[in-house]
């Protein structure tokens, strides 16, 4: 039997054999832990992340809603450093609850993805 752990590092390993990110269009990489949710913008080519967002902090409204909150901030961020396409990467999650309400809200602070 394959724990859940494994089975989402070899689904994380999948995905990260397909897409990278440049400077011009970074990848938006998700992490997801019980109580908090981060998002990075790493450029892969230079190994250097461009900026971030996190849940540290924001204690108002469900996990959904304060995942929401986050993408409008990684989107602010993000224009504010002259990126407006990204690469999406879910690290291994399902594109479902926290993952999918944080990608929904970059989308309309004006990422494109």
């Amino acid at each position: 039997m394959i724990s859940k752990k494994d089975r989402r590092n070899k689904i994380k390993a999948r995905i990260r054999g397909k897409i990278s990110g440049t400077a011009q269009r970074p990848r938006m990489c998700v992490f997801r832990s019980n109580k908090q949710i981060y998002v990075q913008l790493i450029d892969d080519l230079a190994g250097k992340t461009l900026c971030n967002a996190s849940s540290k902090g924001i204690e108002q409204g469900t996990k959904c809603e304060i995942a929401a909150q986050v993408g409008k901030a990684i989107a602010e961020k993000a224009i504010a450093a002259g990126l407006t396409t990204v690469v999406f990467d879910r690290n291994g999650y399902l594109y479902h609850g926290r993952v999918k309400s944080l990608a929904d809200a970059a989308r309309e602070g004006g990422l494109k993805f």
